[in-house]
């Protein structure tokens, strides 16, 4: 039978989220019902909030989670009622052009679950990233579901979900650093420390941090950065090239998303260096580059999607070096919330006032 829990809902762009009565179907084929026990407030949820994404409202905000199966659908092999999971946006099909060349990470069809959540009078919510977990039960495809070590702090799990996973990620799979590399990375929030928490487990030799704001700084030297940049005062590009010798990062992370730090990462990389991009930029931004420049500097320009992660490989591993006291994952939570307090976590977020939020449940 069909279940009400609370939810915190975006009802319309812009408007206040408030916490809802949420119906939550039973498992259907290929389905799981997850009872969550955390969930880390990202911008891409303010994003939603603000229309950004789509207008398709209301919206069930929250993605960035981990929990407990209650329930599965018919056929659902992979994950049993009681395991402790890890929620992913990207649930791989394993049968697209991508996943049959064995590159899943790539997958070209990921999949949500097919019924829809809705409020008691019936109204379809959509879930955000396809998943839904600024709630008490979420339903998903269980292939968005991803078992790991049950020791593990559900709040600080949840953060590979998403924000850490993409940081982490663009430095070791997208950006492949290796040990005695020089690494970049413009933009501290919760995204770039995780790239620069990436390199230091990688072994990169040099770390450099830019942001505009000195609280972030100081974070992002706890995370591994073994120097800063406040671009405010200093060209970021010159302060790179001469802590590496005149020659620029054999890796620069952009985790802003923006034309203007895009192109202080281009310029700021060695020849035949990489560039990763995994901030998200909006619709309207244009980026200009001369072609010749793009052409006589080699190397690699990426896009880092989620990381280029594949959960079941990522998530498992990440959080076996957490519990081995190898990468610090609860250095990302500021601060722990209930689901009646996103608002205000979305403004303290907005202000740069935390890495990471967390809602417990």
């Amino acid at each position: 039978m069909a279940q009400e829990v609370r939810g915190v809902i975006a009802p319309g762009k812009d408007e206040p989220v408030r916490v809802e009565t949420i119906v939550v179907p039973d498992p259907g084929p290929g389905e799981a019902v997850v009872q969550v026990q955390a969930c880390g407030v990202c911008h891409t949820d303010l994003h939603y909030k603000q229309g950004g994404i789509n207008d398709d409202f209301p919206f069930l905000l929250g993605h960035e989670a981990a929990g407990v199966v209650e329930s599965v659908g018919e056929g659902v092999t992979d994950v049993a009622p009681g395991d402790f999971v890890i929620l992913n946006w990207r649930a791989v099909c394993g049968n697209c052009r991508a996943c049959l060349r064995g590159r899943p990470w790539y997958c070209f069809n990921t999949h949500n679950a097919k019924q829809k959540m809705t409020l008691g009078d019936g109204t379809e919510l959509s879930p955000a990233l396809g998943i839904g977990a600024f709630a008490e039960k979420t339903l998903v495809a269980a292939g968005q579901c991803t078992k790991v070590d049950p020791s593990v702090s559900a709040a600080v799990a949840g953060l590979l979900g998403c924000g850490v996973m993409a940081g982490i990620g663009a430095a070791i799979n997208t950006g492949n650093v290796g040990r005695g590399d020089t690494v970049a990375v413009i933009g501290c929030g919760g995204v770039g420390d995780a790239a620069i928490a990436g390199s230091n487990l990688a072994g990169a030799a040099k770390i450099i941090a830019v942001d505009i704001d000195d609280r972030k700084l100081e974070k992002a030297r706890s995370m591994g950065a073994t120097h800063t940049v406040n671009s405010k005062d200093a060209d970021p590009v010159e302060a790179i090239r001469e802590l590496t010798g005149g020659f620029g990062a054999d890796v620069v992370i952009e985790a802003v998303g923006r034309p203007e730090t895009y192109q202080q990462a281009f310029y700021a990389r060695d020849l035949a260096g990489t560039v990763v991009l995994v901030g998200v930029p909006t619709p309207e931004m244009k980026l200009e580059l001369p072609l010749l420049d793009v052409f006589g500097r080699g190397g690699s320009l990426k896009s880092s999607w989620y990381g280029d992660c594949l959960p079941s490989r990522d998530f498992p591993m990440l959080i076996d070096l957490h519990l081995q006291g190898r990468l610090d994952l609860g250095s990302f939570v500021t601060e722990t919330i209930q689901l009646d307090e996103v608002e205000k976590a979305f403004e303290r977020m907005h202000h740069g006032d935390v890495l990471r939020s967390v809602v417990v449940l």
